[in-house]
């Protein structure tokens, strides 16, 4: 069963996240929701300046790109509520623009239809922060909104 996933914010850090999907059997990127157009998006991907060349296939759409084979859903929308993650079958969200850090602000992609949530920075005091390897065994699986530290820690 392949694990659908949105990508809210797609800087260096997003762009990283998807990068690690890619090399990754069983998980999806299905959408990515950013103010900047699919166009810019894929040019970023692409070549990007600390990483090099993405290594892989980027074709522009109108309102998506096709990367290796895959259409991804390209969205501009600054109101995770608004997001269509529900109707795009999303599962978790990787919140990476640095804005919504808090549970409340997360949450809010829960409304949008995403059944989970990790922040790519310091959440807030009602987030529990995870840690690969240092306290991951932590995890019960109940969780809707878990912080993966600071975007440096991983």
């Amino acid at each position: 069963m392949t694990i659908k996933v949105g990508i809210n914010g797609f800087g260096r850090i997003g762009r990283l996240a998807f990068r690690r999907i890619q090399e990754v059997e069983g998980i999806e990127v299905v959408a990515i929701n950013d103010l900047t157009d699919a166009k810019m998006l894929a040019h970023l991907l692409k070549y990007d300046t600390t990483q090099g060349r993405f290594n892989g296939t980027v074709e522009v759409h109108e309102g998506s790109f096709n990367v290796n084979g895959n259409e991804i859903k390209v969205l501009a929308n600054r109101n995770p509520e608004e997001l269509p993650w529900g109707e795009l079958g999303v599962e978790i969200v990787l919140e990476c623009t640095g804005f919504f850090t808090s549970k409340s602000a997360a949450e809010k992609h829960l409304t949008a239809g995403a059944k989970r949530v990790v922040i790519s920075a310091p959440g807030g005091n009602d987030v529990p922060t995870i840690v690969y390897n240092t306290n991951h065994e932590t995890l019960t699986g109940d969780e809707t909104v878990i912080s993966g530290a600071s975007c440096t820690t991983n």
